[in-house]
C-alpha cells in the first residue's frame, strides 16, 4: 500500500525481458529482498539490490497493462503502520495508460489534461482523486474523453513530470473506492440462493 507521496525519482538502468533495474539512492536506506516499490505506479517486488539500484521481475500483464517506456521513474516505499498519510490510498495496480493532451499554467499551479479510455472514465470524478506515474493528485474536471488534474510546481520538479511533454504516456491508478461503487452499482445479483450451487460445491 502506497500513499502517492513521491520520494525519489530512480534512473533507468536496464530492461531486459521480464527483469528491470533502476538506479537509485534514498529509498535503498532500508530495503530488503521482498520489498514492495512502487514504480511509477507499478507496485514492484525487489529481487535483488546493490549499491545505488535495485532489480525487480516485470510479468508480462505488467507489460501489457502499464508503460515503462520512460527512463526516469518514481519511487516510493510501501507504506508503514504509523507513517503520515499525505496522498490518498494507492495499490500500485496500475488500471490503463493514459496520454497527456496539453500541460498549461494557471496561477501558480500546472492543469494536466489527460486522455484515457471510457472504463477508466467511469471512475474518475472530480475533487476525487487519482494516480498518475504513482503520484496523488486531485482531479478537477472528468469528462467524457478526457480529465484533468493540477499540480503544484513543486510536485512537477520532484518528479519524473519535469521531463513529460505533450503526447507522454502515464500510468493510471483511479480510486480504489470508485472501483468498489461501481462494481456494487453494476453488478447483478441473483435474486435467490443458488441452491444447486451450494450443493454442486459441497456446501451443502
Amino acid at each position: 500500500m502506497f500513499t502517492g507521496m513521491i520520494e525519489e525519482v530512480g534512473r533507468l538502468k536496464s530492461l531486459d525481458g521480464g527483469r528491470i533495474e533502476i538506479a537509485c539512492e534514498k529509498i535503498l536506506s532500508d530495503i530488503k529482498i521482498g520489498d514492495s516499490i512502487s514504480t511509477n505506479g507499478i507496485c514492484l517486488t525487489v529481487v535483488d539490490f546493490g549499491e545505488k539500484f535495485f532489480a525487480a521481475d516485470v510479468m508480462p500483464e505488467t507489460l501489457r497493462r502499464t508503460s515503462l517506456a520512460d527512463k526516469n521513474f518514481n519511487l516510493e516505499r510501501a507504506l508503514k503502520l504509523g507513517d503520515r498519510f499525505g496522498g490518498h490510498i494507492v495499490s500500485g495496480h496500475i488500471d490503463g495508460v493514459g496520454k497527456i493532451l496539453s500541460i498549461r499554467p494557471e496561477g501558480n499551479a500546472l492543469l494536466v489534461d489527460v486522455a484515457a479510455e471510457n472504463f477508466l472514465l467511469h471512475q474518475i470524478a472530480a475533487k476525487g482523486s487519482v494516480a498518475l506515474d504513482g503520484i496523488s493528485l486531485t482531479v478537477v474536471d472528468a469528462g467524457t474523453e478526457s480529465f484533468s488534474v493540477s499540480m503544484i510546481p513543486h510536485t512537477r520538479e520532484v518528479t519524473n513530470f519535469k521531463n513529460k511533454r505533450v503526447g507522454s504516456l502515464v500510468n493510471i491508478e483511479t480510486d480504489v473506492l470508485a472501483k468498489y461503487v461501481e462494481r456494487l452499482m453494476n453488478f447483478k445479483a441473483s435474486p435467490a440462493i443458488d441452491k444447486n450451487f451450494l450443493l454442486e460445491n459441497g456446501f451443502l
